[in-house]
Order: C-alpha cells, then sequence, then structure tokens
C-alpha cells in the first residue's frame, strides 16, 4: 500500500492514523533554516485532525486557503475546537533531542510570558519535557509525536528512533503548555513551520467547500 502514502520531503506519512478514533492527515510541511543561501531542513511534520473538525469551521466556509493561512483566528478554532489533534514529526536531519528540547521550551516559555501565564507550575511541566528529550538523539527518521485528546487539557508526547523499540511517552497535564506546545505547531502566521499552516489552510479550504 505504500501509493496510499504521503510523501513529505520524501519521507513517507500515512494519510490516517488512528488513536480513539482515524484521524486524517490534513495539514504537512517541513521547519527548516536558511543558511548563506543553503535551505536545512529539519524536520517533517504532518497534522492529523478527526474530520469532525469541520463543523467547527464552518464560519470560514467559501475563504480561499490564501486567505486562512492569514487567519490567527481560524487557527485559534482549529486549537480551540474539542476535537482529536495528533502530530507526527519525523527527523530530515540528525540533531540531538536536548537541541529540540531546549527551541520547544523557549518557544513555550516566550508565548506563556507574553499571556502572563508562565509560573512555578507552568516552568516544571516545560522541565519535564526538556528532561524528557534531553538523553534522546535523533537520527534521521525518528519520529516524535504528540497527541492532544479532544476533551483534555494534556499532551501525550512520544518518541521512537528508527522505528524499533516501543515509543517512549511522556504525559504533560499543564494546560497552559499544552496550548502553547499546540501554538507553537499550529498557531497561524506565529507557528514554527509556515509550509504546515499554509497546507492546513489550502486543505481546510477544500474540505468546507465540499
Amino acid at each position: 500500500m505504500e501509493s496510499e502514502m504521503v510523501m513529505v520531503d520524501d519521507i513517507p506519512f500515512p494519510p490516517q492514523i488512528t488513536t480513539t478514533k482515524p484521524l486524517s492527515l490534513l495539514g504537512h510541511g517541513i521547519t527548516d533554516i536558511e543558511i548563506h543561501f543553503l535551505q536545512i531542513k529539519f524536520t517533517a511534520i504532518g497534522v492529523y485532525i478527526d474530520p469532525v473538525i469541520l463543523t467547527h469551521l464552518q464560519k470560514w466556509k467559501g475563504k480561499s486557503g490564501t486567505d486562512l493561512a492569514e487567519d490567527d483566528d481560524f487557527f485559534d478554532s482549529i486549537i480551540s475546537a474539542p476535537v482529536d489533534k495528533y502530530l507526527r514529526i519525523v527527523a530530515i536531519k540528525e540533531i540531538k533531542g536536548s537541541q529540540y528540547g531546549v527551541q520547544l521550551e523557549s518557544s513555550v516559555r516566550d508565548r506563556l510570558a507574553a499571556d502572563d501565564k508562565y509560573e512555578e507550575e507552568e516552568e516544571a511541566a516545560l522541565e519535564q519535557i526538556v528532561e524528557f528529550f534531553q538523553s534522546k538523539y535523533f537520527k534521521k527518521d525518528s519520529v516524535i509525536t504528540f497527541s492532544f485528546p479532544a476533551a483534555s487539557n494534556f499532551v501525550e508526547i512520544g518518541f521512537s528512533s528508527e522505528g524499533k523499540e516501543e515509543p517512549k511517552v511522556i504525559k504533560v497535564e499543564n494546560g497552559n503548555v499544552v496550548e502553547m506546545i499546540k501554538k507553537w505547531y499550529l498557531g497561524g502566521t506565529t507557528a514554527y513551520s509556515p509550509s504546515t499552516i499554509s497546507s492546513l489552510a489550502n486543505t481546510l479550504s477544500l474540505e468546507l467547500s465540499k
């Protein structure tokens, strides 16, 4: 069934995965930086969401993908919609897990501080995440997952390298931190991967027009 895989920068993503129910691949992209005119790609990203999310986004029916990609209210509605969401992130370039953990921590911390929500509990939750990634090494094709169940304030973060062992998982239960992780990846114009936001906007624009 290889042909059914969606290729994101030569990395295969299944069009559907099942958590508590089947979720569809509604957006994908990469994270990269440019150094001396060279594009260096770090990760490929797949965003899986329960298709029922469309019922929460009817207000944007008829809008183009380009318009939606610029509309942060639209992405706030995706983030707050009470449906299962799941991020599958695959390493393109080898990096230390500690680098990824610190990057996630500083981005989430800045967002929390800007909203005046960075207290001891949030600091402890972020430390838990940094510690989880500290000992990991992201070889090419390692997989990081973030599972956000519909009606809850927690995230399960998983990591597996080369698909050999069972993924290691931690559960983070600080609602503010969980929300900002969602915003880091799904937060419209301020998100970490513009290509993912653009892809999500185009897919949802198409789905809403059906």
